[in-house]
């Protein structure tokens, strides 16, 4: 059965001061790089055929994907900038606080998962959305049976939602952990895993 498990990179400096990452980088922290490297022994456990890795270029994608590709004895990742995570343009990298003393009542009235996409220059949820799209079809399309992606929590919900057929709305406020990740299944299934 083909299938794609979906990981989101391990726990960032960033993520350990709540600033929002959007396309800007943090390192992986201690803890960052043991869930990735946890995420691989556990999906080596799972992998019984051939399988692909693709990453988002971003550099705590691409080193979470080096920690799995690690565990599962390959050195091969294919690196797709499609799989990248939000662009919210100025808010790349600043906080709540920050973002409501520069750009103050932005998010009123906005859901946490909507306020994404209403950055002044930031990517808006169709245009990041079909970018998203264009990847999973790709990857889904390649004739390996099992596909590992390796990207963010954003686009790691829109993904998933993508997948299953969810609405905007669903897909924003599905769980992005850090310490598990998905199996895109045949018809819209999904399950999750913990690593």
């Amino acid at each position: 059965m083909a299938v794609i498990y979906l990981c989101r990179h391990g726990q960032t400096e960033f993520n350990t001061h709540r600033r929002y990452q959007g396309q800007v980088d943090s390192p992986l922290t201690a803890l960052g790089r043991d869930q990735a490297s946890a995420m691989g022994r556990r999906l080596r456990g799972l992998i019984t055929t051939d399988f692909r890795l693709f990453a988002s270029p971003l550099g705590r994608a691409q080193a979470s994907a080096h920690r799995i590709a690690a565990e599962l004895g390959t050195p091969e990742i294919t690196l797709d900038p499609r799989l990248m995570e939000i662009g919210m343009g100025a808010w790349d990298g600043l906080d709540d606080v920050e973002i409501e003393t520069e750009f103050p009542g932005a998010r009123d009235g906005l859901s946490p998962g909507e306020w994404f996409f209403h950055s002044p220059d930031g990517e808006s949820f169709d245009a990041f959305s079909a970018r998203l799209a264009a990847a999973l079809a790709d990857i889904a399309a390649d004739p390996t049976p099992i596909k590992i992606i390796v990207s963010h929590g954003v686009a790691g919900r829109v993904l998933r939602g993508l997948h299953a057929g969810l609405t905007r709305g669903e897909m924003l406020a599905a769980p992005v952990p850090q310490n598990a990740f998905y199996a895109l299944l045949p018809e819209g299934r999904i399950t999750e895993i913990p690593a």
